[in-house]
């Protein structure tokens, strides 16, 4: 077999999945720490990390995993309870985007949120996703540990321990 995404974009659903689990844990003022801007707090955090999933699957396969385009983003979150919802929508986007390993690495054209003509391959916009989570979880870490919570430990989300939790599951 070859090296390609889909290991990598199996092991980010899982630990979106394991985040958003363990914020679940969490009382309800965690969702409101931040660490250096109080408007990039963790619920904004863990909300964008699943909002720009949709977004990254929608502009590589073309087809709508969460919202259509045009359509508003997913709904935020405010309390742990929405916490349930973003869960799902992450695994349904999740699999969005692992689905998208399946199509050809084109170049794509596209109008970016500058409304400036860009040309992306597929593939660095399926690169760019894995990268986007993994970088946000760890701002989530940081902003919790900055107001006293005890942050998710990144360690326990990296791929040795994916490797070891999954080993036994067909991926």
């Amino acid at each position: 077999m070859a090296i390609a995404l889909d290991r990598l974009l199996a092991h980010m659903a899982w630990a979106n999945q394991k985040t958003i689990e363990y914020l679940q844990t969490l009382p309800e003022e965690s969702l409101k720490a931040f660490a250096t801007n109080p408007e990039w707090h963790a619920a904004e955090i863990i909300y964008h990390i699943v909002d720009s999933a949709d977004h990254y699957a929608f502009r590589i396969s073309g087809l709508p995993a969460l919202t259509q385009p045009g359509d508003p983003c997913i709904d935020d979150v405010k309390e742990i309870a929405d916490l349930v919802r973003l869960k799902e929508q992450a695994a349904i986007v999740d699999k969005a985007l692992l689905d998208c390993v399946k199509l050809d690495d084109i170049q794509l054209e596209y109008k970016n949120a500058e409304d400036k003509l860009v040309k992306r391959w597929r593939s660095t916009i399926l690169s760019q996703a894995i990268h986007h989570a993994t970088e946000h979880r760890a701002q989530l870490a940081s902003a919790l540990e900055a107001k006293g919570f005890t942050p998710v430990n990144l360690d326990d989300l990296d791929l040795w321990s994916f490797e070891i939790d999954t080993e036994s599951k067909i991926i």
